[in-house]
């Protein structure tokens, strides 16, 4: 049994991380923080979390927090996690931050695209990007995971088995993807009221979102070399989910059957991703709730086109699903213990 804090609890990937938590075996949780809500219950604000009824938001007092808890959850927004990361990190804690401060290796390409310095490019160094799929061994045995974004992990895990085999020209990708309001955070801001989004779609961020960068960071390990992508983000009227299509030139004559039975092989111990058969293809419905990724694709032979189609929940296989998965591997427990639970539906 260890003893887990988690820091900045009071948001949607807070709540997701004790939902998830409280059927893990291995975990008990001690602490956790929030500044706005500090001195409330957990039940106060998230009533379906009433097994919590006795937990109690905190400030984040990292002195007294570190004595608290082995193994740090921080759901802190970009930049205010840089120096807590740090902070827990040189005290010898098991690390997952979930924000966007330790994913990118370059700090001149995160001061770009987040507008701060990056304090802290000694610890830095040490974070491991934490998408199982790619990285599992390095996982294993690092004390701070940088967890992905959810637009990345769906994007990453939809490419990485064609970059890999080098059948497509990867000058040519264009990364089509939608999320649910969830992905914003829950925040007060009117453009995600419910009259300001309900019945509406579009996109934002065009050609300018932050993890774009991210992505590339990771498409060009794979492949080698330097990609650069066109991602577009858009904002579906639903709570949860990222739905990807995803568009790449062949760089030679494809056939669906083949490319899927390459995606099977990529995948086929892989128990977080679930390649449809041919001529099926992802719901955010049916990953709903769950750790999965769902990818299906198919190959347009009219156009030397393969289109790969991939679905997660943005606050679960995007977010804290994810990084309880890091956890599991961090902590030598079982990858797969307590999140197995399948999608809900409907």
């Amino acid at each position: 049994m260890i003893k887990v804090a988690i820091c900045g609890g009071s948001g949607y990937t807070g709540a997701e991380l004790l939902r998830i938590l409280l059927m893990h075996p291995e975990v008990e949780i001690t602490a956790v923080t929030s500044e706005k809500s500090a001195g409330k219950r957990v039940t106060d604000l998230f009533p379906h979390l009433h097994r919590y009824a006795h937990l109690v938001f905190e400030p984040l007092n990292k002195d007294e927090l570190a004595g608290k808890a082995d193994l740090f959850f921080l759901a802190l927004p970009h930049a205010a996690s840089q120096e807590a990361v740090d902070f827990f990190y040189k005290k010898g804690k098991k690390v997952i931050d979930l924000s966007a401060d330790y994913r990118l290796a370059d700090t001149a390409v995160y001061e770009e695209w987040y507008k701060t310095p990056h304090n802290f490019k000694g610890t830095l160094k040490e974070a491991v990007y934490g998408l199982p799929e790619l990285h599992r061994e390095r996982i294993k045995k690092a004390q701070l995971v940088a967890n992905p974004g959810c637009y990345p992990t769906g994007a990453i895990l939809g490419l990485y088995p064609a970059i890999k085999a080098g059948i497509i020209d990867t000058a040519t990708i264009i990364i089509d993807s939608k999320s649910g309001t969830s992905g914003a955070g829950r925040k007060a801001e009117t453009a995600y009221a419910y009259c300001e989004v309900n019945e509406g779609f579009k996109a934002y961020a065009i050609a300018a979102h932050r993890h774009t960068p991210e992505i590339e960071q990771e498409l060009s390990t794979i492949a080698g070399k330097k990609l650069i992508v066109n991602f577009t983000p858009h904002l579906l009227p639903v709570d949860r989910g990222i739905f990807s299509t995803i568009y790449v030139k062949a760089a030679e004559a494809l056939d669906t059957g083949d490319v899927l039975k390459l995606y099977n092989t990529t995948y086929a111990t892989e128990q977080f991703v679930n390649v449809l058969e041919e001529g099926v293809f992802p719901n955010i419905i049916n990953v709903r709730g769950s750790n999965y990724c769902a990818i299906g694709l198919k190959v347009n032979k009219r156009t030397g086109t393969l289109i790969i189609v991939t679905a997660i929940d943005n606050l679960v296989k995007g977010a804290s699903g994810q990084a309880v998965q890091n956890m599991n591997l961090v902590m030598g427990f079982p990858e797969t213990t307590g999140l197995e639970s399948l999608a809900l539906f409907p």
